[in-house]
């Protein structure tokens, strides 16, 4: 395969963290790859809790919470399931996700093309992608440190520079000292919650050109009034879509120098 070997150590070490914390300590992950004709296949297997059919659909979306086994509790996320998806599409691939169900395991199944031409068509592809001049400066904010982490990844394979912060007060002090063109800032956060933090920044006249972007879980006209009146610019409910990141920050003035 011709491919950024950084950013596919990231793409199966997702996968195969994704597998550990969903199987059991005496269960079992398989690791295997193959040749289909032009292209490569590469599977990452468990015999853990498996995927309800209503969630199969959505893994592959930020913030969406995988486990839904009524016997075991796991917090965060299915980590970096957006990520994998889109390492994988830049690189010219797909990857797929099946489960019988719950507590019949999973496999995320990854396909790539392999090398047809001596000319590193994909590598320099992508090398020209990281190597490109930053976007926007961007600040997500989000106590959920796989939330976070995970969307910040993702706009950086964008061209954007990013930073993060897992609370209030911390949030604070990045937007006065790294002036974010856009901060995503998640409301239900303890202590200091986001329309607080809004608040504050709203309150500054040297933040005023700061785009602030809600993330929530509720997505009501009185939870959007709530956010407009607190200070926000945009109002996106978990798991947000790329496509509505992307028309986000296509909206907003150009980065300032």
């Amino acid at each position: 395969m011709d491919v950024d070997p950084v950013r596919f150590s990231q793409v199966f070490a997702n996968l195969l963290t994704n597998a550990a914390k969903y199987t059991e300590d005496d269960g079992h992950i398989w690791f295997s790859a193959t040749r289909d004709g032009d292209s490569a296949i590469v599977s990452v297997r468990d015999n853990g809790i498996g995927i309800a059919p209503d969630m199969l659909p959505h893994v592959f979306e930020l913030f969406v919470q995988a486990d839904h086994a009524p016997t075991r509790s796991q917090g965060g996320l299915g980590i970096g399931l957006t990520l994998v998806r889109n390492l994988v599409e830049m690189h010219g691939g797909e990857v797929e996700a099946h489960s019988g169900g719950l507590g019949q395991g999973s496999e995320f199944i990854v396909r790539v093309p392999l090398l047809q031409t001596t000319t590193p068509v994909m590598l320099s592809m992508v090398a020209n992608t990281a190597d490109r001049p930053a976007g926007h400066r961007l600040l997500v904010v989000d106590d959920n440190r796989d939330a976070a982490t995970t969307l910040a990844m993702l706009l950086e394979l964008k061209g954007h520079t990013v930073r993060t912060a897992h609370d209030g007060h911390s949030a604070l002090e990045c937007v006065g000292s790294y002036f974010p063109d856009v901060v995503f800032l998640d409301i239900g956060m303890p202590g200091m919650d986001g329309y607080e933090v809004a608040r504050r920044i709203r309150l500054n006249p040297d933040l005023g050109q700061i785009t602030l972007v809600a993330l929530t879980g509720w997505g009501q006209a009185e939870d959007r009034r709530r956010s407009r009146e607190a200070g926000f610019d945009d109002h996106l409910v978990k798991p947000p879509q790329v496509r509505e990141i992307d028309a986000v920050l296509a909206a907003i003035q150009k980065p300032r120098v």
